[in-house]
């Protein structure tokens, strides 16, 4: 007769909810952190927090969050003359002077295309 292996603990295949992805995705790549040790942490191993992180980005809604580190530089020229292009869903841009036309071409062309 064959040799046969009872399991009692509990079932390893566990069900995380996507706020706890998140906040473990989030952790794991926050600056300065190494994904490793946050699997480590949270008993998974590095490349589900990968595949998870993939999964969140292709559900996303086209927002991200942002964070402001405190006040914006001024980028007008010193006597202030700027380009200002309004886009028809609201978007708009200021151009200075200074700014080389193959960049505001291109800065212009990237809004456009969103």
């Amino acid at each position: 007769m064959g040799q046969m292996q009872v399991i009692t603990g509990v079932e390893r295949r566990r069900r995380w909810s996507e706020v706890q992805k998140r906040a473990i995705v989030a952790e794991a790549f926050a600056p300065g952190a190494i994904v490793s040790d946050v699997a480590r942490r949270a008993d998974v191993c590095g490349n589900q927090i990968y595949r998870w992180r993939q999964e969140l980005r292709s559900k996303a809604t086209g927002f991200a969050e942002v964070v402001v580190s405190g006040p914006m530089p001024s980028i007008e020229s010193a006597n202030g003359e700027a380009i200002e292009v309004f886009i028809d869903d609201g978007a708009r841009v200021r151009i200075p002077r200074s700014i080389s036309p193959d960049l505001a071409a291109a800065v212009v062309s990237a809004l456009l295309r969103r």
